[in-house]
């Protein structure tokens, strides 16, 4: 997108508290690969999807530094929870500690391993799920989560259009293979309902049918 649009875009959207703000800038600062953080604007989306649907329980895959899991948070009914799975355990602290800052951390319960370990032993019902994990395994972890989303439930999945990627024909990246092997999946599947939102790196929506 044209930078001009994007500073707009950013302009015209309420801003991310001071909490969100020193996340992103602590994860450009201290991190490899920053830019898997969700930022201001996919990070006010994000709430606001949580603020609509309420949900009690929330599954996250792919913590990294935490700033998705607390904009998902904010909108969970009292009592609910967000569990968020990690496969780096090197971000384990560094995410809780601005979970503790943002007031979030009795909300969040952090899980660390492979989430196709993790998620069958989950005897939870989700109201939502996001999954932004290794693309490789997207489809894996559809497969996992899909019978644990409560019908009528809601999947947000990031990174599905990987820098353009997606268009090629042939690719030898294997995480754009990956997501293009999910997206095909996906339209084939008649359960379900999705849209491919343009924000960032493409964010695509899906409803579970309730029937």
């Amino acid at each position: 997108m044209n930078k001009k649009l994007e500073q707009y875009i950013e302009e015209f959207s309420t801003p991310a508290d001071p909490v969100l703000e020193d996340l992103y800038r602590q994860t450009h600062i201290k991190f490899i690969n920053p830019n898997m953080v969700s930022g201001h604007v996919q990070g006010k989306f994000l709430e606001l999807i949580s603020l609509m649907i309420k949900p009690e329980n929330i599954l996250e895959i792919g913590t990294f530094t935490g700033y998705s899991a607390i904009c998902l948070s904010k909108g969970l009914k009292p009592g609910g929870k967000l569990i968020t799975i990690e496969l780096n355990d090197e971000l384990t602290a560094f995410a809780h500690s601005f979970f503790c800052r943002a007031e979030a951390e009795a909300k969040i319960t952090q899980l660390t391993g492979r989430a196709q370990d993790i998620i069958p032993g989950l005897d939870l019902i989700f109201d939502l799920v996001f999954i932004d994990g290794d693309k490789r395994e997207y489809i894996e972890y559809y497969k996992l989560i899909f019978d644990k989303v409560r019908p009528g439930g809601f999947i947000l999945v990031d990174n599905v259009m990987w820098g353009g990627k997606v268009l090629e024909k042939e690719t030898n990246d294997q995480q754009a293979q990956g997501i293009i092997n999910f997206n095909v999946m996906v339209r084939n599947e008649t359960n379900i309902e999705e849209v491919i939102i343009p924000l960032r790196d493409g964010l695509m929506l899906i409803h579970k049918k309730e029937k």
